[in-house]
């Protein structure tokens, strides 16, 4: 397990973030900002043209699906990867090739070529080079920054995904009105090679190999460690819960908008919007304290909080049909979720050995790409005349519960597993 920095901190400031003091963190911070910013306008243009050359839902979720089917597959192989090959040029090679897709993409459209399967070919390209890319970033920035201001980095981390989901998409729509939806894949491809060039400067000491010899036997090894340690189980087990049943109400939420507050697409946008600036506050704070004294109280509490709250916003909005309540619970449900996920992945890599940082956070990052087929389960439920979208979403936050405290009130060995998570008292401390 990384017990010293391999980059030395800058002067301290108590005003700033603590992962923020470490200078190659914060170049790799700037990087990953451009390139997530990126990622985002190209996710919203995709979406605009395929509905634009279609007319077809159905094929906004073919090119959903292209995206997320080699995510699925291909995360536990780039977790492998990552603990083999130098995680630097790893990385520099799928920003850059992603970027260059993207850039192919916006050329196809500008010169009036584009066809509908063109964009699901780049989608599928895209999301097998994003399952090499995410695994190794995870196990980068570890090394970066010293075990101390890990929870700072998670933080500021996620606050990058929260903080481009708000304004990317509005930024791609601007380019996509004033200029077209082709001018908008370029500028996306910019924010890819941004992050290349960061990494190509940054000079990082070298990190011992975690994987040797056969690529099959690594994985196995991955998962196998993964199996005979609960803690990793349990907290990687809380993801797929969260991931696959709790955030089905962001797929479902244009049911919500137009059939059930009839807020329409103004009115969605605020839902979402709000959501996002509670998740980005809450990011925001965790990132600004440097690290988090009772981890599995913010881990078990978070979810519960969570769930609850998926469950009060189906339920509200099927039977009070309010929309100011229904903004509040979206913000609330931004503030929880962050609370509880960013704990998560804190604690998985203050835990986890250098070894396996790749195949372990390779193994976590499948459990995002599965969200997905969480929106279908959704979708099948909500199709249910008995149940409707409201409900559906309701029954996901009941799961988050359930796995959340059943486990933990049930199980001495979760119980166990969960302690391991507390900080050590003052007098382990002095031994």
């Amino acid at each position: 397990m990384q017990q010293t920095p391999t980059v030395s901190p800058g002067p301290h400031n108590s005003r700033v973030p603590a992962a923020f003091r470490y200078p190659a963190y914060r170049a790799y911070w700037f990087g990953m900002l451009s390139s997530v910013a990126g990622f985002q306008m190209f996710r919203v243009g995709q979406g605009w043209l395929v509905y634009e050359l279609t007319a077809s839902p159905l094929f906004l979720g073919y090119a959903l699906a292209a995206n997320a089917v080699p995510g699925i597959i291909l995360n536990l192989f780039g977790g492998v990867f990552a603990d083999k090959l130098d995680k630097r040029i790893l990385i520099m090679t799928t920003q850059g090739f992603t970027g260059l897709l993207i850039a192919v993409l916006g050329v196809l459209t500008l010169m009036g070529w584009v066809e509908v399967w063109h964009i699901l070919v780049i989608a599928f390209l895209t999301g097998g080079v994003e399952a090499f890319d995410t695994p190794a970033r995870q196990a980068l920035y570890p090394h970066l920054i010293d075990r101390r201001a890990m929870s700072s980095a998670v933080a500021l981390n996620s606050s990058i995904w929260q903080g481009t989901r708000i304004v990317a998409p509005a930024v791609a729509g601007f380019i996509i009105d004033l200029v077209n939806t082709g001018a908008s894949f370029l500028v996306a491809a910019v924010g890819f090679a941004v992050m290349t060039g960061v990494m190509a400067s940054l000079r990082i000491p070298p990190i011992p190999q975690g994987a040797t010899g056969n690529p099959a036997r690594a994985l196995w090894d991955g998962l196998t460690f993964i199996q005979r340690n609960g803690i990793f189980s349990f907290l990687i087990a809380m993801t797929f819960f969260n991931s696959f049943f709790g955030n089905a109400y962001i797929l479902l939420m244009p049911v919500f908008a137009v059939d059930v507050l009839e807020v329409g697409a103004r009115g969605q946008g605020f839902l979402l919007g709000v959501g996002g600036v509670g998740s980005l506050v809450t990011t925001i704070w965790l990132g600004a304290r440097g690290g988090l004294r009772r981890r599995d109280l913010f881990i078990i509490g978070g979810a519960v909080v969570f769930g609850l709250a998926v469950v009060a916003f189906g339920v509200t909005a099927h039977f009070l049909r309010s929309y100011p309540l229904a903004l509040a619970l979206m913000a609330l449900l931004g503030c929880s979720n962050s609370v509880y996920m960013i704990s998560i992945q804190s604690s998985l890599q203050m835990l986890v050995p250098d070894r396996v940082r790749g195949r372990v956070m390779g193994f976590y990052g499948m459990t995002w790409s599965i969200m997905p087929l969480g929106g279908l389960q959704a979708g099948a439920l909500a199709g249910i005349a008995f149940i409707g979208a409201p409900f559906a979403v309701a029954i996901g936050g009941v799961a988050v519960v359930a796995f959340a405290l059943g486990p933990f009130l049930l199980s001495d060995k979760i119980r166990h597993v969960v302690r391991q998570l507390r900080p050590p008292s003052e007098e382990q401390q002095r031994q």
